[in-house]
């Protein structure tokens, strides 16, 4: 039998037609990508907590207004593995980073020393006790979220985009040549809103949302004594905003979704809550913030999933990893601070133990330029207490006050950030020379820092 060449070509054209009206599935892509991403989350509520101290401003609490929950994003691209893990927590405790980077090391084979372990820097929660309860128990979570997340991992490409808040402001203003506590508008401050969306091409459902925003999630502490309902603070546990906006996400995906929360340089931003000199939030204040971060969320997760964003995603995805433990100088002596760098393709993290001052992040963001898109996480890998800018030392006020640094250790901040952007960014000659010299230098380099963390000793 003979077939007309009309005929052939007509069927290949139908075939073709059929094949591309499959692959074109409205709410569905293609996902074609290096990186590999697992994310689990689980609830690390303590089991009872009636009559428990919460830990930031102190205060007994009876019951729970909602939970506290840990995020694990795992991440691989094929040689190099990596975990953020984010906690509805006031602090990232140095002895709980380091049971839990060990715990999740042993599950997952991901390195400690590529594991960012990050808080919310939530003043509604219970404070670290690694012989408590609530201690051992908060590390076997995250020991098992590491473990799902790693088990569950598949192809993924990262959407970006970034949204405003508008509830954060600074609380700091200078009078008379020294700082007063001051709800300040005119203060530096960050309303932008950070959104990475990890997606498997499945659905317009993300696998996984990182969001990053700049706020003290003080919203539920005493602070005016004469404004009711709360004068003493609020009377329950709580994620406070950032867990109010985690909730609103997952809820806008059906609870398909797992979003995360980093906390960036907000030392001295809190909520706008005017008082004397500020008050106590209730219900209409955290559903406005826990709604005005999730709106934000939700619109950059939307925008960044759209075909033209779609285009613009990178198909390579290369994870690099530093770290290094700082000796900076204190009050009262030298202080040890972890200080890492995580760049996951064109997405560059860079985290301080402690709560930078905003105005770190502004200056980070300049010296990165547009070499790498820069996230500035604060509260990461330690709990350091206040880093208050050099400048701040100058006017007072509470957090260079309470600081146990000295105004010299912003310079040494700085620049050991920079220099582990360097290493991660990877476009100066020591950090991809294949000139054997360089390679046994970074191989050392990379050993040292690792023994160093492990230790905990800092560099003299």
């Amino acid at each position: 039998m003979r077939i007309s060449f009309v005929a052939i070509l007509g069927l290949s054209i139908c075939l073709s037609l059929s094949s591309r009206g499959a692959a074109a599935k409205d709410g569905q892509f293609d996902v074609e990508s290096n990186l590999l991403a697992g994310v689990a989350k689980v609830d690390i509520t303590p089991d009872d907590v009636e009559g428990m101290e919460v830990t930031g401003h102190r205060r007994i609490v009876h019951g729970v207004r909602d939970p506290l929950r840990a995020g694990v994003l795992v991440l691989s691209d094929g040689s190099t593995k990596a975990a953020i893990v984010t906690l509805d927590t006031i602090g990232a405790w140095d002895e709980m980073v380091k049971l839990a980077r060990a715990r999740i090391e042993r599950e997952t084979t991901i390195p400690s020393v590529n594991i960012i372990v990050a808080a919310s820097h939530n003043h509604s929660g219970p404070n670290f006790d690694a012989g408590s309860k609530w201690g051992r128990e908060l590390i076997d979570k995250l020991g098992g979220a590491a473990k799902q997340a790693a088990d569950g991992m598949r192809t993924v490409t990262v959407g970006y985009d970034e949204d405003r808040i508008g509830f954060g402001i600074n609380r700091r203003k200078v009078i008379d040549g020294r700082a007063v506590v001051r709800l300040n508008p005119e203060g530096p401050n960050d309303q932008r809103v950070k959104v990475l969306r990890f997606d498997d091409g499945q659905s317009l459902t993300p696998l996984a949302v990182l969001m990053h925003a700049v706020c003290h999630p003080c919203f539920f502490t005493w602070g005016d004594k004469g404004t009711q309902p709360y004068p003493n603070g609020f009377p329950k546990m709580s994620a406070d905003f950032p867990g109010e906006a985690q909730s609103f996400v997952e809820m806008c995906y059906g609870q398909n979704t797992s979003a995360m929360f980093l906390q960036g340089c907000a030392g001295d931003i809190r909520p706008n809550l005017p008082g004397f000199p500020y008050r106590c939030a209730d219900e209409a204040d955290i559903q406005w913030a826990g709604r005005d971060l999730g709106s934000a969320v939700v619109r950059s997760l939307a925008r960044s999933v759209t075909r033209e964003q779609l285009k613009e995603r990178p198909s390579y995805y290369q994870i690099r990893a530093a770290s290094t433990v700082v000796s900076l100088p204190g009050k009262e002596g030298r202080v040890a601070a972890e200080l890492s760098a995580l760049k996951i393709g064109p997405y560059l993290l860079l985290t301080m133990p402690g709560e930078p001052m905003v105005e770190y992040g502004f200056k980070l963001e300049k010296a990165i330029a547009d070499r790498a898109i820069p996230i500035i996480v604060g509260y990461a890998n330690g709990n350091l207490g206040y880093i208050a800018t050099a400048d701040a030392f100058d006017v007072g006020g509470y957090e260079p006050n309470t600081s146990k640094l000295t105004p010299e250790a912003e310079l040494i901040i700085l620049t050991e950030l920079g220099q582990l952007a360097d290493r991660v960014v990877g476009d100066v000659f020591e950090s991809f020379s294949k000139h054997p010299k360089e390679i046994k230098l970074r191989e050392e380099q990379a050993k040292a820092r690792k023994a160093k963390i492990n230790s905990g000793k800092s560099d003299q």
